[in-house]
C-alpha cells in the first residue's frame, strides 16, 4: 500500500519531477517530462509497478525530513539502533530536455547502518519491464524508445526482475548512486560528479530564492510555495503544470481520480499574479507568452486546458493493469475535460492578459486582436450554458460563476482601451458589460437564501462564487455578497474547511463524495479579509497552514474528518491560492482593501 498523500515529498528539475515517500521509496518518476508514461508508477498500484527503493535493512527508530534551506534539495534522515545516516535526492538542472537524472547520496551521520536497494524499472505506468544489462558502472535498462542506466559504486544483482543492492554505510562517508535517463538510441549518458552536481544544484535554488520580493510574515509558506511552482514549470515551453501526478483521488476508493499533467488556462491570473507579485517576472512573462501561443487561432478553439508544449488533443484512456492508489479507479492517463466549453476561461484569460498590462509586461500587438476576437466570440456565446469551473460530466448548466467571468472578460477588454490606450467599440462593450451584469444579479441571486446560488434556477451553491468581489463584480460589502458568505459558511464549510460545492446536490456525473478543497478555502480567506474580518481571516489562513506536510506541500482537497490530504500532489492551484491570500493579508495589513479588478 502507498503512503498516505502528505507522506510524500517532492524532487524536480523543471522538465520531470518525482515523489519521494519517507519511507525513501521513489514511487512516482516520468520520464522523460511531466506527461511522459511513469517508469516508476508504484503510487497507482503495487512495488510491481515500478519503484526505487533505498532504506536500512534493519528495523527504522525514528525518521525526520526536510528541504535543505531554500532549495529543492531533499533529506530523509534515518534513526536506526545502529547509527544514523541521511538519504540526500534532488534532480539537476543544467542538462538537456531529453535527459534527465536523479542523484541519491547516502551519507553516514552516526555509527554503521547496513543499507539496502531495490530498483524496479517498469516503462509505461509500470507496464513495460525493460532488458536489464549489468555493466561496469551498475546497469542500464532498455525499453524500445526508452533506457535508464545506475550509476554506483554497490554491488548490484537482478532477482525476479528487481535490481538488489546491499552496503554499509559509516559516519562521515557518502555512498552515491546516479539514475539517467536518455533515449535508447542516443546511448548512455556520460558519468557526473555527485556531489558536484548537489552543490551546482543547491546554488541554483538559493540565487532563485533570493529573488523573492514578498517580505510578509508568511515568506517560509510563500516562497516554499513559489518553489513548487518553479519546480512545475516546464522550463522548453514556460508552461506550468497543474500537478505532477495523475489520478490520486479526491475521494479514497472513489472514480473522481483525474489527470492533472496539463495546463489550465483557469490557473492563468492567479499564477501571474503570483509570480509578479513576488518579483519574478522572468516567470511571469514565460507563463504569459506559453498562454498566447497556446490559444492562437479561431476563438471557437479555445480550450480550457493543453498539453505543455501546447497541443490540443488530451484524449483519455484507463490503464486497467493499475489498481489505483488505495484502490481508487480507474487510473487515467489524458484529460477528456479538454473538450469542454467552459464560458469562465475567457474572463481568465482577459484578466491576465489585464495583469500583464497592470505590470508592465510587454505583449505582443498580435495579443489584442486575439482579444477582441475572443469578445467578438464571446458576445455570441456568453448566454449558453457550459460545464463551469468545476468541469461536471453531467448535464451543462448556466453557471453563476460562468456568467460572471464573462463579465470579468468584456470589463477587462473596457479597462484596456481606457486604461492603456488600446483601440475597440467601447460604447458597444460597456453595454454587453451591462448586459450581463443584469442577468447574473437577475438570474443568479436567490432573495430567499440571500446569496447567489451555483446555476440560474438552481439553489445549490458554489465556492467558486467567493471570487466576486475579488474580480470586481461586486464590492465586498454589497448585501448579496455578505449574503453570499455567509450561506457558504453555513453551506459549504466543514470542519472550518470550504467543499467546493455540494456533490450530493450538484448534477455532475458522477458518485457524491469528496474533500474540501484547499483554493477554495484560500478563496473564503480573501472574502473575509476584503469584508473587514482580518481577524477570522488570518486565523482561517493560519488553520489551512498547518494542513501542509512536514515539506510545507499541499495537494488539491483535504478531507477534515480523515485528516488526510486527497487529490493530486503538489497541486500547483493550492500553492498559488496560498501565495495570493498571503500577500493579499500583507497589503489588507498595511493599507485600505483593494478589489483585483482594481490592481
Amino acid at each position: 500500500m502507498s503512503l498516505p498523500i502528505e507522506g510524500y515529498g517532492f524532487i524536480g528539475n523543471m522538465v520531470t519531477s518525482a515523489l519521494v515517500g519517507a519511507d525513501g521509496s521513489i514511487d512516482w518518476l516520468c520520464l522523460p517530462h511531466f506527461d511522459s508514461g511513469a517508469c516508476f508508477a508504484s503510487l497507482l498500484g503495487t512495488p510491481a509497478n515500478g519503484r526505487w527503493l533505498v532504506t536500512p535493512q534493519g528495523e527504522v527508530t525514528a525518521t525526520s525530513r526536510r528541504y535543505r534551506g531554500e532549495t529543492m534539495v531533499l533529506e530523509t534522515r534515518f534513526e536506526t539502533a545502529e547509527g544514523a545516516v541521511t538519504l540526500i535526492d534532488f534532480m539537476p538542472l543544467d542538462i538537456s530536455t531529453a535527459r534527465s537524472q536523479v542523484v541519491r547520496l547516502v551519507r553516514g551521520e552516526r555509527g554503521r547502518v547496513a543499507m539496502r536497494t531495490e530498483l524496479s524499472l517498469r516503462f509505461d505506468y509500470g507496464n513495460i519491464v525493460p532488458w536489464v544489462r549489468r555493466q561496469a558502472y551498475g546497469i542500464r535498462a532498455v525499453a524500445g524508445p526508452d533506457s535508464v542506466q545506475l550509476r554506483t559504486p554497490v554491488k548490484l544483482v537482478g532477482r525476479d526482475f528487481v535490481t538488489h543492492g546491499e552496503f554499509t554505510v559509516a559516519a562521515g562517508e557518502t555512498v552515491p548512486f546516479l539514475l539517467s535517463y536518455a533515449p535508447s538510441n542516443l546511448g548512455p549518458p556520460k558519468d557526473e560528479d555527485c556531489q558536484g552536481l548537489l552543490e551546482q544544484t543547491e546554488g541554483w535554488w538559493r540565487k532563485w530564492a533570493a529573488r523573492c520580493t514578498y517580505k510578509g510574515e508568511w515568506r517560509d509558506g510563500v516562497l516554499r510555495s513559489l518553489m513548487v511552482l518553479k519546480a512545475l514549470s516546464f522550463r522548453p515551453t514556460g508552461g506550468i503544470v497543474a500537478a505532477p501526478t495523475t489520478s490520486l483521488p479526491e475521494q479514497i476508493g472513489g472514480v473522481r481520480n483525474w489527470d492533472y499533467r496539463f495546463c489550465w488556462i483557469r490557473d492563468a491570473t492567479f499564477t501571474l499574479y503570483a509570480l509578479l507579485t513576488a518579483g519574478y517576472r522572468r516567470e511571469a512573462r514565460a507563463w504569459r507568452e506559453w498562454l498566447l501561443r497556446a490559444v492562437a487561432g479561431n476563438p471557437e478553439g479555445l480550450q480550457i486546458m493543453y498539453s505543455l508544449g501546447g497541443a490540443r488533443r488530451l484524449s483519455e484512456v484507463e490503464l486497467d493493469w493499475l489498481e489505483g492508489y488505495e484502490g481508487s479507479k480507474p487510473v487515467r492517463v489524458g484529460n477528456a475535460a479538454y473538450r469542454q466549453f467552459q464560458l469562465d476561461i475567457f474572463g481568465e484569460l482577459m484578466d491576465a492578459l489585464h495583469v500583464s498590462r497592470k505590470y508592465d509586461l510587454k505583449a505582443y500587438d498580435e495579443a489584442w486582436t486575439l482579444q477582441k476576437a475572443l469578445i467578438g466570440y464571446l458576445e455570441k456565446t456568453w448566454r449558453q450554458p457550459d460545464e463551469g469551473i468545476w468541469e461536471v460530466r453531467g448535464p451543462r448548466q448556466h453557471f453563476t460563476h460562468s456568467k460572471m467571468m464573462a463579465w470579468v472578460a468584456v470589463d477587462r477588454a473596457i479597462k484596456a482601451v481606457e486604461q492603456f490606450g488600446q483601440s475597440g467599440p467601447v460604447e458597444d462593450w460597456k453595454r454587453l458589460r451591462d448586459e450581463i451584469h443584469a442577468d447574473v444579479c437577475q438570474h443568479g441571486f436567490d432573495a430567499k437564501r440571500n446569496s447567489f446560488v451555483q446555476y440560474y434556477g438552481g439553489q445549490t451553491l458554489d465556492a467558486a462564487l467567493l471570487l466576486m468581489p475579488q474580480v470586481g463584480f461586486l464590492p465586498p460589502e454589497d448585501p448579496r455578497v455578505q449574503g453570499t458568505i455567509a450561506a457558504i459558511e453555513k453551506t459549504l464549510v466543514v470542519d472550518g474547511l470550504v467543499m467546493r460545492y455540494d456533490t450530493a446536490e450538484t448534477p455532475d456525473g458522477l458518485p457524491a463524495g469528496e474533500g474540501s478543497f484547499l483554493a477554495c478555502s484560500f478563496w473564503l480567506v480573501d472574502a473575509l479579509a476584503l469584508s473587514g474580518r482580518y481577524d477570522d481571516a488570518v486565523a482561517l489562513f493560519e488553520r489551512l497552514l498547518a494542513l501542509r506536510n512536514d515539506l510545507g506541500l499541499l495537494a488539491e482537497e483535504y478531507h477534515p474528518k480523515l485528516k488526510r490530504q486527497l487529490g493530486n500532489f503538489p497541486q500547483a492551484f493550492s500553492h498559488v491560492a496560498l501565495i495570493n491570500t498571503a500577500n493579499n493579508l500583507t497589503s489588507l495589513h498595511k493599507g485600505p482593501a483593494k478589489q483585483r479588478a482594481d490592481r
